[in-house]
């Protein structure tokens, strides 16, 4: 399987090397981070009235004292779909003063 050489294409290489079938739906999480909690929550109250987002947590990091929103999405993580996802949700987190740190897909429960 071929993956765009960018870092959505690269971290989709190590997970189908995991083992992971990257062709059947997952929970991908997608991880926004906030300096103060009022706009975490915000953002979280939003991001789950949206269709594309399931459910979204919020929490404290406790080394950095950011506040992070973890959205989560099932979705088939197709690399054009990812890209499209993440742009969206942080462009919602954007207008709240948040920014994305990226995605993850549990290989676990893959």
């Amino acid at each position: 399987m071929q993956f765009p050489d960018d870092d959505n294409g690269l971290l989709l290489a190590e997970i189908a090397a995991a083992g992971v079938d990257l062709s059947k739906m997952h929970q991908i999480d997608f991880f926004i981070l906030f300096e103060q909690q009022a706009d975490a929550e915000k953002f979280a109250t939003e991001i789950v009235n949206d269709a594309l987002v399931q459910n979204a947590d919020v929490e404290k990091c406790k080394d950095t004292g950011v506040w992070e929103v973890i959205t989560h999405v099932q979705m088939v993580p197709e690399h054009a779909l990812l890209g499209q996802a993440e742009q969206y949700i942080e462009s919602i987190a954007n207008s709240l003063n948040g920014y994305g740190d990226g995605w993850g897909l549990d290989a676990e429960e893959a």
